[in-house]
């Protein structure tokens, strides 16, 4: 069976369409608003759904996600817990694809064999773990090719080009390139500068590109859907669901309403 990753990008592909890929923390602020935000996402024109595993020392996130992180926890997000909300979403959606972004630690405790077979299980189909280097990752790689798990790796403006190579030769389902010299949040780079990045990673690999860290806007999403193949955008939706923590029922219509902002202006610049 074809991973829905891939799938979805060849799908995008033939519709002439860039990817928008949203980030929301697992147990934010509790599993029934996650659950019921992943649909909204969906129906406001996401394709691909990246879900952050709560760890209490997110190094590679900046403030709003470490504040979502600690939310999730403080409501007794685990890991199982994850694996658990996707397997409730597929059983309403059982297209959209779902990558797992988090840190090693929660992966290491549970064992790769058992994560990665109890994540193909529930509905899975990739993971991003920030902390794990491509050089220490072989053992993790089989467990994941074994269940039919890709494994998505980060390049960052600094990556060499060894790391560039290593990574390429390594990675599945897509690449992402990280948009700012630094944690998630910040301010993106200029487009001509994402874009000469965005060329040269295409030149050294087959797999599509998408871009995040920093996109805050349906302005920005759009310029990078000129030139990337995804669109990557995480703070400002877990923004939305800080500011209406009060009024959770609130949060999905909200998010939707965003997701659908960023389509229409994703589209529109590829229309252009």
């Amino acid at each position: 069976m074809t991973n829905r990753i891939a799938q979805r990008f060849a799908e995008l592909n033939a519709a002439g369409r860039a990817g928008l890929v949203t980030f929301i923390t697992a147990g934010d602020p509790d599993s029934a608003t996650t659950l019921a935000a992943m649909h909204a996402l969906v129906r406001g024109g996401a394709d691909l759904l990246e879900l952050g595993v709560p760890f209490s020392d997110p190094m590679a996130d900046g403030p709003t996600i470490q504040r979502a992180s600690e939310r999730a926890l403080a409501g007794g997000m685990s890991l199982t817990g994850v694996l658990e909300l996707v397997r409730a979403f597929r059983a309403e959606d059982p297209h959209t694809p779902v990558v797992l972004m988090g840190y090693l630690n929660p992966i290491e405790c549970m064992g790769y064999g058992s994560f990665a077979a109890r994540a193909a299980a529930a509905g899975v189909d990739g993971v991003l773990t920030v902390d794990l280097p491509p050089e220490e990752a072989s053992e993790y790689h089989v467990e994941l090719a074994r269940h039919g798990l890709e494994q998505i790796f980060l390049l960052a403006p600094t990556s060499g080009q060894e790391r560039v190579r290593a990574i390429c030769a390594q990675a599945s389902g897509f690449v992402y390139y990280v948009s700012v010299k630094g944690v998630t949040g910040g301010k993106s780079s200029e487009a001509g500068e994402v874009e000469r990045a965005v060329g040269g990673l295409k030149a050294q690999t087959r797999l599509p590109v998408g871009v995040g860290f920093g996109v805050r806007t349906p302005d920005t999403a759009a310029t990078l859907a000129a030139f990337s193949d995804a669109v990557i955008v995480g703070s400002v939706l877990v923004e939305i669901i800080e500011a209406l923590v009060g009024d959770r029922a609130a949060i999905p219509a909200r998010l939707e309403a965003f997701a659908a902002d960023l389509r229409r202006a994703m589209d529109a610049r590829r229309a252009a």
